[in-house]
């Protein structure tokens, strides 16, 4: 009886290219063991899309083709080590480990981002004092795989970022900060809020008041309020504000959804014009900020940044959230507004909460 698998080995070594690519498309399909060896012999070939069907052939039969791709990461051909390390990224087996530590040293970018990748997959905390160097890579694909598997290897990987948030490259501590937002762990927010007052580069500080929003702390809220009035961060504290879901928090973000307690200066937000500037865009982040936090005492407020045209769109959007609940302070509005653009947002926010005509 035919044997398919060793059939389509054979025609691996076609001198036809588009045989070769459907071979190792079908030994993809059949994921037998038997074809990893047949298969990473092809991802020499001249031919990309024969290689590419290799590669994805090989991550298809997954784990059994990791002990014979191990050895090909340091292969003298550049264009091999990038497909394996593809193929192990996408597989994430442990076994290959040594292999793709030594890896992180690689003089191929690609190189190195698969293999950060492969590291986050695998999780395996060892590998956190070889990543974190990487956190200054020259290349910015590379220094983002690192900050995402350092936030997947989980806690094991804090005290080395902590221990980076002081390091002299600002680059380093950007992709700190940002691993350790995706963390989402409390441990992180102490030493992310005295950074936040002693770093002296505005990337980095934004970046801290983002993971602060992202970790969603109620321990950052107070120290928040202090920088809020700051140019550059303030749309960025009131995002974090609304996302940590603190109801401290919400005279302050009424405030500025109704025009008060205005920063002195209001800087121009670039690409919008002369007419937009970072408090009008605040404002809107504020009603976004009220709608996550949906506190019912808020209602009113947002019902009234529905008259403005700054707020006008964020607001029929935050009302929503509250779902039925709004519409006996919507309908008042849509029965005596003369305005046509907010009667529209009024009647788009009632059918999303469920209100018909003739229902109350």
């Amino acid at each position: 009886m035919p044997d398919p698998v060793s059939e389509q080995i054979a025609a691996l070594k076609d001198y036809d290219w588009a045989i070769r690519e459907d071979a190792a498309k079908v030994l993809g399909v059949l994921k037998d063991s038997r074809a990893v060896v047949p298969l990473i012999s092809l991802l020499r070939d001249a031919d990309r899309a024969v290689r590419q069907s290799a590669i994805h052939a090989l991550i298809a039969i997954g784990e059994s083709s990791v002990p014979a791709l191990s050895g090909y990461l340091d292969d003298g051909s550049l264009q091999v080590q990038e497909a394996v390390s593809e193929i192990l990224s996408a597989v994430g087996d442990v076994r290959a480990f040594d292999s793709l530590v030594k890896a992180l040293t690689s003089g191929d970018w690609i190189v190195r981002m698969h293999a950060a990748k492969a590291l986050g997959r695998i999780a395996d905390p060892r590998a956190v004092p070889s990543l974190v160097p990487l956190l200054q890579d020259k290349v910015k694909a590379v220094r983002e795989e690192v900050a995402g598997a350092l936030a997947t290897i989980g806690t094991a990987s804090i005290p080395s970022l902590v221990q980076a948030l002081s390091h002299t490259e600002w680059l380093v501590r950007l992709h700190a900060v940002e691993a350790l937002g995706k963390l989402k762990s409390g441990e992180a927010v102490e030493p992310l809020l005295f950074a936040l007052f002693n770093d002296h580069d505005s990337a980095v500080r934004e970046d801290i008041v983002r993971a602060l929003g992202e970790i969603g702390h109620a321990q950052a809220v107070d120290y928040l309020f202090r920088v809020v009035k700051e140019p550059g961060l303030r749309p960025l504290v009131v995002e974090a504000l609304g996302k940590i879901k603190d109801e401290r928090a919400v005279p302050v973000l009424q405030e500025i959804v109704l025009g008060k307690s205005r920063p002195e200066i209001s800087r121009t937000v670039a690409g919008c014009g002369d007419e937009w500037n970072e408090e009008m865009l605040t404002m809107g982040v504020a009603v976004r900020a009220l709608g996550m936090i949906r506190d019912d005492g808020t209602i009113p407020t947002l019902v009234a940044a529905l008259r403005n045209t700054v707020t006008r769109a964020e607001a029929a959007v935050a009302l929503t959230k509250f779902g039925p609940t709004v519409i006996p302070s919507l309908l008042p509005l849509l029965a005596r507004e003369p305005d046509e653009n907010i009667r529209y947002h009024v009647k788009e926010t009632l059918t999303a909460v469920g209100w018909r005509p003739g229902r109350v």
